[in-house]
């Protein structure tokens, strides 16, 4: 059943998609179709910023993936939890705003890929954004769709770990997303007025608004449409396996912006994929195209739990009574606990003194999860760290298993398979340990649960590591980003598909190299940098 011709289909309404969706809206000449796989994103913890607690764990609007063992975790298979709602991932992710390290982007372009130095992406950054609070001049926008704030409710055990990180020498950084990254401060976020700022809120539902946008939710895409080498339309279902197939035509180009697991696996069941993989699938290749689902990269992220004494925590603050004082402030003030987000304070800072960067990061809040998951709260009053290296050298994949879009793909995270890995991960181990034992944060600690202070040895935390370890969500890579005839490229610098005209791929999985942060903001400028791309080039 072939459905209307649009201008542009962009496959997956998430943080990229929701931007190149709005931007092409803007122009009032394209008619758009957004695909979705989840459903609007009427949920109300979507909106409400304490409400990650319960995204995270919601399979109506999280994909719930699950990986394979690991053998850097002896063996032991991670999860994945990406957002399947309008939104995406920037719907259900713990509102962070991180650019990364100026580095990062020099070095992608020095990888062959022109235009992405950091200078070339910061005027990106800056147009999606609307900065209120502090930030160094000339770093942050003023007029973007997307609003970032700085945390307004200072907490005083969050002010005790700050203090006791400047007391062994790491600097206070008020604006870490400015001139330099290295130091430790309040998070930015994604939070205005007590509600999460989605970038379907404040890309998408203004496209729609416009009436030249349709979203379908619910749509699983089964592959993209071919005639020869040029994409004209997607496949889709809206009723699950059994349902009927039901196809829409791109008279200009098709955008995946599906995200680093899916982007790769509808690549992979449209016949553009390694073709010894595709063979062992039943897929036609349409194009031998190696790289594919290569390259996955994703931050390891260790936590170590504390029980405190002398102050409340975020954990008694929500039980009981003081649940109901809460949910009331919340409801008349949009201030307390439920808009808090999961993690509040941000400490960047290098593993051994001869770096010339910053390689490790440490996030502090003052509340505990069970098993160190943010899907609930412990019932004692306790505070969590939480360590992870900025650019594991360790890479995985992720490949599908069937020709049937509705099977998940293989997720092999391949976590600290690298001896550099595990040293840096142990160097911030150490170091949160030792903000943990100063003065004056160690005045309300009772306790280190875990990994618990006996365990002192290398060898010791890293079996904690890989015993408790998680992903900290930020997968990248697998469409990676480089110039036509790399082994191991899938798009060129304008984000085309090598040998593939009218597709593109703009998400986190053409960032070449993961970044110094989460990838939610750079997210967001991939899909201003492809909006323009588009728009220019056609």
């Amino acid at each position: 059943m072939t459905d209307e011709v649009f201008d542009y289909i962009v496959v997956g309404a998430g943080t990229a998609g929701s931007v190149v969706a709005g931007r092409l809206s803007e122009q009032g000449k394209y008619r758009v179709c957004v695909l979705e796989a989840g459903p609007r994103d009427r949920n109300a913890f979507i909106h409400i910023p304490a409400g990650v607690l319960y995204t995270l764990r919601n399979p109506k609007i999280n994909w719930m993936y699950k990986g394979v063992p690991s053998p850097g975790l002896n063996g032991r298979a991670i999860k994945h939890a990406r957002g399947k709602t309008l939104g995406g991932s920037g719907s259900i992710n713990g509102h962070i705003y991180n650019r990364g390290q100026a580095e990062d982007f020099d070095g992608w372009q020095a990888m062959g890929n022109p235009g992405w130095a950091y200078e070339d992406v910061l005027p990106w950054f800056k147009k999606s954004q609307t900065m209120l609070g502090r930030g160094d001049d000339g770093y942050h926008g003023s007029s973007g769709p997307f609003t970032v704030t700085d945390i307004e409710q200072a907490d005083p055990l969050c002010d005790a770990f700050i203090d006791s990180a400047e007391g062994i020498g790491i600097p206070c950084n008020s604006d870490y997303n400015g001139k330099s990254q290295d130091g430790i401060a309040y998070a930015q976020r994604s939070v205005h007025r007590g509600r999460r700022v989605s970038p379907a809120r404040a890309f998408l539902y203004p496209a729609i608004k416009r009436g030249n946008t349709r979203v379908i939710t619910n749509a699983h895409v089964q592959k993209i449409d071919f005639d020869n080498t040029r994409a004209v339309g997607v496949t889709y279902k809206t009723g699950g396996r059994e349902s009927n197939s039901l196809s829409i035509k791109a008279a200009r180009e098709v955008v995946l912006c599906a995200g680093a697991i899916a982007s790769a696996q509808i690549l992979q069941l449209s016949g553009i994929g390694s073709h010894s993989h595709l063979q062992q699938l039943g897929v036609s290749t349409r194009l031998d195209l190696a790289g594919v689902g290569e390259n996955f990269r994703d931050h390891y992220a260790v936590r170590s739990v504390l029980r405190i004494k002398n102050i409340a925590t975020i954990n008694e603050r929500v039980r009981g009574l003081s649940l109901a004082r809460e949910v009331a402030r919340y409801c008349f003030n949009r201030t307390g606990a439920l808009a808090l987000t999961p993690t509040l304070v941000y400490c960047f800072w290098k593993s051994t003194e001869q770096l010339t960067r910053g390689d490790i990061q440490l996030t502090f809040t003052p509340a505990s999860y069970p098993d160190g998951v943010q899907s609930g709260l412990d019932k004692f009053p306790g505070a969590t760290i939480a360590c992870w290296q900025h650019r594991p050298v360790s890479a995985g994949y992720v490949r599908a298993v069937s020709a049937d879009a509705f099977e998940q793909p293989e997720i092999q995270g391949n976590y600290l398979a690298e001896e550099e890995d595990r040293k840096a991960l142990l160097a911030a181990l150490r170091v949160a340990r030792k903000i943990v034992n100063s003065k004056p944060f160690s005045d309300y600690v009772e306790q280190e649960i875990w990994p618990g202070a006996e365990r002192r040895s290398d060898e010791e935390l890293l079996e904690h590591a890989m015993q408790t370890g998680n992903t900290a969500y930020h997968p990248v890579g697998t469409c990676r980003m480089g110039p036509v005839g790399a082994d191991d490229s899938v798009v060129d610098e304008r984000l085309r598909v090598h040998g593939i005209t009218g597709l593109r791929v703009a998400d986190a999985s053409v960032m070449p190299m993961i970044l110094s942060a989460n990838v939610n903001a750079a997210s967001l400028m991939i899909g201003e940098r492809a909006a323009d791309f588009l728009i220019a080039d056609n």
